[in-house]
């Protein structure tokens, strides 16, 4: 009996975990009112949100600030995985034409939200969902 359990600590301690893979943004994400969809995918040494679609709204909104074509810009650039789970970069809001340090945090397979911050303690949220691949 003590072979058997020597044999099976054994054969334990040499085979190698399995892990779980680890959760990324990667996708493609749509906003609260579906006016704008960003693809997050691997650029660089991190993650990059680009926008993908576009209503007529968010473009007009988007050159108000600055951003003359919005489909093609980067929302979220340079994210890399922090401690926790969280994803740390810089996020580009296209409306006031200006970069902010911001994390994206997945909050279920589905559910990612961006926060941007002008000065700590004085940030933005916002909810993205996961559109499902066709």
């Amino acid at each position: 009996m003590k072979r058997l359990i020597l044999a099976a600590l054994a054969f334990a301690v040499a085979t190698p975990a399995i892990a779980a893979p680890a959760a990324t943004p990667a996708g493609t994400w749509r906003n609260a009112r579906d006016s704008v969809r960003i693809r997050v995918a691997p650029c660089g040494a991190g993650l990059c949100g680009t926008v993908v679609a576009a209503d007529q709204r968010a473009r007009d909104d988007a050159a108000a600030g600055g951003t003359d074509r919005l489909i093609g810009t980067q929302l979220f650039r340079d994210f890399r995985r922090g401690s926790g789970g969280v994803w740390q970069g810089t996020v580009f809001v296209p409306d006031l034409g200006q970069e902010f340090d911001g994390t994206l945090s997945l909050q279920d397979a589905n559910t990612l939200v961006g926060t941007g911050c002008v000065l700590p303690g004085l940030c933005k949220s916002q909810t993205w969902t996961r559109v499902a691949a066709k």
